[in-house]
């Protein structure tokens, strides 16, 4: 192998690692195996997916933990941690797409209760117009 294929493979691996620690943090209990790079794929993939379906106009990508060799599968609201039993390339991609979700929606939350509250002012009721 030359140097400067040595040189590539490190700068390599070194971009892998710099990325794993974007927004995703694994915790594995015991002797669970992940494929990191899957993951990370999954991550990124989920979050832009996210972005798209909701229009939003800054990139989606909440840090999340995710811990393998929990009891259940689960993701609680509020939470930015998907624990799964084991790797589950689909319900990983699920709690991401969650986690993604509330974080886009939590920023916009007090804009929507203020258009919420905007639009109830703007209305008014069929048995008022008349009178």
């Amino acid at each position: 192998m030359t140097p400067g294929m040595k040189f590539a493979i490190l700068i390599l691996t070194l971009s892998t690692l710099g990325a794993a620690q974007e927004g995703l943090t694994v915790h594995a209990k015991g002797k669970q195996k992940w494929p990191a790079t899957e993951a990370m794929k999954i991550y990124r993939s989920a979050c832009s997916v996210v972005q798209r379906e909701v229009g939003a106009t800054r990139p989606v990508a909440p840090p999340v933990t995710l811990v393998l060799g929990a009891d259940k599968n689960e993701v609680g609201p509020g939470q930015r941690e998907i624990r799964l039993t084991r790797w589950d390339r689909n319900a990983f991609a699920q709690g991401v797409v969650m986690v993604a979700f509330e974080e886009v929606v939590l920023d916009r939350r007090d804009a929507m209760a203020k258009r919420a509250v905007n639009w109830a002012d703007a209305t008014v009721e069929v048995e008022l117009a008349g009178h």
